[in-house]
C-alpha cells in the first residue's frame, strides 16, 4: 500500500491558484524532497498532504484513507497519531521545558508525562539531547532546539513524517546532522518522510526529488542514486 496518494489537488487563495492538478504517490517508507521556487506551492502541498489545510478540488489518501471523508474531529485524531511535522522554526513552546515540548502531543492524546516521558527520554538519547531535557527553549541552541522539535514530531509513532525547510534556520554542521538523521529515523523506524527544501544537499540525499514550478510538479519522479 502507498503510505500517500494524491490525484488532482488543486487550490486557490481568491484569485491565485496556488497548485494546478498535482499528482503524486510516495511508498511506504521512501525519502521524498520537494524543491522549486518560492511560491511555487510546495508548502501548500506539504500542508494539504499533511491534513493542516484542505484542496479545493481532487483528493488524498493517507495509507488508502480519504482524508475528505473524515469530519474535523477525526482528521485532528488521524493527525494526531499518524502524522509528525518538523517546520524550520522549531515552535517550541517558551515556558516548557525540552522534556515537556516534546511529550506535548502526546499529552494532546491523553497520555500522561509520567507514562510518555521514558519515551521521550529515548528519543531525546537517540537525537543527541538527553542531557538537555530540562532546560527550557532559550537554553537551547539553534540545533538543540530542532532536534528537539524533530522528537516531538515522532514521540506518537507517527507513520509519515512532512518537514518544511527543516534545516533553513540552521548553521552548516547542524543542517547536516539533521539531514543525516532523517534517514537514520527512516532506517530505525520505517517511517516516510517528505521533505520540502531548498538545500540542495538533502534534496539529493533524498529517495526522490520532485521539482515543482508554477504549482505543479514539473520533473518526473526520478530516483536519485
Amino acid at each position: 500500500m502507498k503510505a500517500i496518494e494524491a490525484s488532482g489537488i488543486k487550490k486557490s487563495y481568491g484569485s491565485l491558484q496556488v497548485l494546478k492538478g498535482v499528482d503524486l504517490q510516495v511508498d511506504e517508507a521512501e525519502v521524498v524532497s520537494i524543491v522549486g521556487a518560492s511560491g511555487a506551492g510546495k508548502s501548500t502541498l506539504l500542508h494539504i498532504l499533511g491534513t493542516l489545510d484542505s484542496a479545493d478540488k481532487g483528493e488524498v489518501l493517507i495509507h488508502g484513507e480519504q482524508i475528505a471523508n473524515m469530519g474535523s474531529k477525526r482528521i485532528s485524531q488521524f493527525r494526531n497519531e499518524q502524522i509528525g511535522f518538523v517546520f524550520q522554526f522549531h515552535n517550541l513552546l517558551p515556558e516548557l521545558t525540552c522534556l515537556e515540548n516534546i511529550c506535548l502531543p502526546a499529552l494532546i492524546k491523553g497520555a500522561d508525562l509520567k507514562s510518555v516521558g521514558p519515551r521521550a527520554k529515548e528519543l531525546a538519547d537517540i537525537l543527541g539531547i538527553n542531557d538537555r531535557i530540562e532546560h527550557k527553549p532559550a537554553e537551547l541552541s539553534g540545533g538543540e532546539a530542532q532536534r528537539a522539535s524533530v522528537a516531538r514530531a515522532l514521540i506518537n509513532g507517527p507513520s509519515i513524517v512532512f518537514a518544511d525547510e527543516p534545516s533553513g534556520n540552521l548553521d552548516s554542521r547542524n543542517a547536516s546532522e539533521l539531514h543525516e538523521l532523517f534517514f537514520e529515523l527512516r532506517k530505525k523506524f520505517k517511517q516516510t518522510f517528505v521533505i520540502v527544501t531548498h538545500n540542495a544537499e538533502l534534496a539529493k540525499m533524498a529517495d526522490r526529488k520532485l521539482t515543482m514550478k508554477d504549482g505543479q510538479i514539473s520533473t518526473p519522479e526520478v530516483l536519485q542514486y
